[in-house]
């Protein structure tokens, strides 16, 4: 039966990051296709409905790019002059919480309107019904778990049905109602119960690695501890994250399959609303304190937290993670993403359609800048007060990128604070003078009033602050924290999803949107130049030769300029991932006269024995080359020996044994060998300082080391670098403009 576009849509939607389906096949692939050309024409529609003619791009991720994005802070404020958040619309200061109020109202007029769209009166009704219940033991405390089911009444538009699945869990101990945490992410009762996977349930196509022994214990383990419980939304379960699915979801069943109007609610507040249905049925189970509801949300899912919790009050808390622009960043700031990078057909879904005014450079009504919206971040957090409202960030060298403006959202925070002040609560502590104030050193928290801000020194997650927003929202609950212990060596949690490990050399897709779209700008790199070198990897390759890294770009330049080298790394692939997307197009055609291989170190973590994984990562790696040999059977293939990472000892030998068998399948000639461990790590398999950024991913000194060991044989198989370069301009990640 050939997929529908519904189909195809339900399917991607349903996608999560950890829980990956089947690789795709050929139809679903155009049916993919289909979508984003579905996108394409409601972009137009709506472009159309608002009379616009033109929009100006959004910034490049890309700094060698015209149209780069300004990371300079004297270019930063173009717009310094932000909306008065205590000024009503006549002119009145607003110096009581009764004329707040009033200021209120016209604040949430100007977001519906013109940002985040308006949620229309006949949004049907949701009625939840419980699914299923167990128990099980989550942080080794007992735990009762609900999978609900809220189903959305179709009947005025039977075409399009909606059922939004949610899983609640809470202590099975408690002596009385517990906070809940809404996190949006997937997840089934099983997973939420931390259960291994069944042996025959489907395999995750890609399953990050668990969190290292010591570090912090998982998110749900950290809230069931503390004696909380937390549910697990899906948002693309209520709205697909694509433009082609406007029609469709909660959005389309409203509109009766018809495009939207341009005041019409986008995804970010679609999400908000699925969250508030969930609290709807919190209410009503006597084991939750509905008071005390929060929400919980990282990158556009940290967005649509923020949105939910301003427009909802009934949310108590919110925990913002890594949001940018769209979030809790300044529209008016010029730095990284852009109102224009939301504003282009990648990311208009989650805003109104209004909001695409403001990215106008030709259009009936002139042109308009972030500068004309009538509303800015700093609102958005002010409809929060006096809330508990945590924003939270990582930082960009571990790949919290600068494109989101960390800088950008502290602006926000401090010129959110007068309202807080105002209704009784407190501020970060701060001058309320935006334009000069600086964020707080690294992992130094600003956590003493309601409004919280903390920047931690991990990456695009929130979870290193997870212990810093429990402690602070307990204190203003009144309840005493109750820290969770770090993680062992055998944590059930973390192992769960990764209890059946997919062998390394068996193909194995990942279609995350994000991976699929990385795919498919590596099949079009391939066709952009002449490739002589052809790195594959995993995101130690991938960052090298990254416009999303400039300074590691830079250094890739500076040692391969001349022999036409291609980085096709992708960051956290596994050996059976690269195989996939060698099979699946990206060697092919290329016949490179050199291919730079380093892999393996995702497929370290996880369950199996030190014998099992030597055995599984020597397979995996064997495959590769065999398809190197298939693919491109003239190219002199370099394996570069697994890097010293931060790990057990146990970690330490695998690596050893490992590359003793890469060394074994060279031959000196087709195939050659490399290691420079001894320059990377110590005797023991743990890396020197200042070698790695994380335990793993090399810093530049690192890079060069790897790029003194390849250039002798580059050298040798080419000859001397020359002073053209014909291969294909460098790609970064496409959820740098996505963030």
């Amino acid at each position: 039966m050939k997929p529908t576009l519904g189909l195809v849509l339900a399917a991607l939607a349903a996608a999560p990051a950890v829980a990956q389906p089947p690789a795709l096949t050929p139809a679903q692939q155009a049916a993919f296709q289909a979508v984003q050309q579905a996108t394409q024409r409601d972009h137009q529609n709506m472009m159309d409905q608002l009379g616009i003619r033109t929009l100006r791009p959004g910034p490049s991720g890309n700094e060698q790019a015209p149209n780069h994005a300004n990371y300079d802070e004297t270019l930063a404020n173009p717009y310094p002059k932000l909306p008065d958040v205590l000024t009503l619309k006549n002119g009145r200061k607003v110096t009581t919480p009764a004329l707040w109020a009033k200021r209120r109202a016209e604040i949430v007029d100007d977001f519906e309107r013109e940002v985040y769209g308006r949620i229309p009166k006949n949004v049907p009704k949701v009625t939840w019904t419980v699914a299923a219940t167990d128990t099980g033991t989550v942080g080794g405390r007992r735990v009762v778990g609900k999978q609900l089911v809220g189903h959305v009444d179709n009947s005025a538009y039977p075409a399009i049905t909606l059922d939004i699945p949610a899983t609640l869990v809470v202590p099975a101990d408690a002596k009385g109602p517990v906070p809940v945490l809404i996190m949006f992410r997937p997840g089934s009762l099983a997973q939420a119960l931390g259960r291994p996977a069944p042996p025959n349930a489907p395999r995750p196509a890609f399953t990050p690695p668990p969190p290292a022994p010591g570090s912090d214990a998982p998110t749900p383990e950290q809230l069931v501890i503390d004696g909380w419980g937390f549910v697990f939304l899906n948002p693309t379960s209520v709205q697909a994250d694509n433009g082609a699915g406007l029609t469709q979801g909660i959005i389309g069943l409203t509109n009766k399959g018809q495009r939207r109007k341009p005041d019409d609610w986008g995804a970010l507040r679609a999400w908000g609303w699925g969250a508030s249905r969930v609290l709807d049925y919190l209410a009503t189970d006597h084991a939750v304190d509905a008071t005390k509801v929060g929400v919980e949300g990282v990158s556009r899912y940290g967005k649509a937290a923020l949105v939910a919790t301003a427009f909802d009050p009934r949310f108590a808390a919110v925990l913002i993670g890594s949001s940018g622009e769209g979030g809790a960043k300044l529209h008016r700031r010029n730095w990284g993403e852009a109102v224009e990078s939301l504003t282009g057909s990648g990311e208009y879904h989650w805003m109104a359609g209004n909001f695409l005014k403001y990215g106008a450079s030709d259009a009936t009504f002139g042109s308009k800048t972030p500068n004309d919206l009538p509303v800015d971040a700093h609102e958005l957090l002010a409809l929060c007060a006096p809330r508990l409202t945590f924003v939270s960030y990582g930082v960009p060298e571990k790949g919290d990128a600068k494109w989101l403006d960390h800088q950008g959202s502290f602006m926000a925070a401090i010129a959110a604070q007068p309202v807080f002040r105002l209704l009784g609560a407190k501020d970060l502590g701060r001058s309320d003078d935006y334009t000069t104030e600086k964020m707080p050193p690294v992992n130094v928290g600003l956590l003493d009033g309601q409004l919280a801000w903390r920047q931690h020194d991990g990456g695009h997650t929130d979870a290193p602050n997870v212990k810093y927003f429990l402690q602070w929202a307990d204190r203003f609950y009144g309840r005493t924290y109750t820290p969770a212990p770090p993680v062992g060596p055998a944590n059930a949690w973390s192992n769960a999803a990764v209890a059946q490990p997919w062998p390394a050399d068996r193909p194995r897709a990942r279609t995350d949107s994000n991976s699929m779209l990385a795919h498919q700008q590596l099949l079009a790199k391939k066709t952009q130049g002449k490739i002589d070198v052809y790195y594959e990897g995993d995101s130690i390759t991938r960052r090298w030769g990254a416009t999303d890294y400039p300074q590691f770009l830079e250094n890739w330049k500076q040692n391969f300029f001349g022999w036409n080298a291609a980085d096709f790394g992708w960051g956290a692939d596994r050996i059976e991932n690269m195989l996939w997307r060698l099979d699946n197009g990206e060697l092919d055609g290329v016949n490179p006269k050199v291919i730079v291989l380093l892999a393996g170190t995702n497929n370290l973590p996880g369950p199996g024995t030190e014998d099992e994984k030597v055995a599984d990562i020597t397979r995996g790696l064997q495959a590769l080359v065999d398809r190197f040999h298939q693919k491109a059977p003239n190219a002199t293939v370099v394996l570069t020996g697994i890097f010293p990472r931060r790990g057990s000892p146990e970690m330490a030998r695998t690596i050893v044994r490992v590359n003793e068998n890469l060394s074994r399948m060279a031959n000196g000639t087709t195939v050659r060998y490399v290691n420079v461990n001894d320059k990377l790590g110590d005797a023991t398999g743990q890396p020197f300082d200042g070698l790695t950024m994380d335990g793993l991913h090399p810093t530049l000194k690192g890079y060069q080391i790897w790029a003194d060991a390849l250039t002798p044989i580059l050298t040798d198989v080419l000859g001397p670098r020359k002073g053209t370069d014909e291969a294909p301009p460098p790609t970064g990640d496409p959820s740098a403009r996505k963030r």
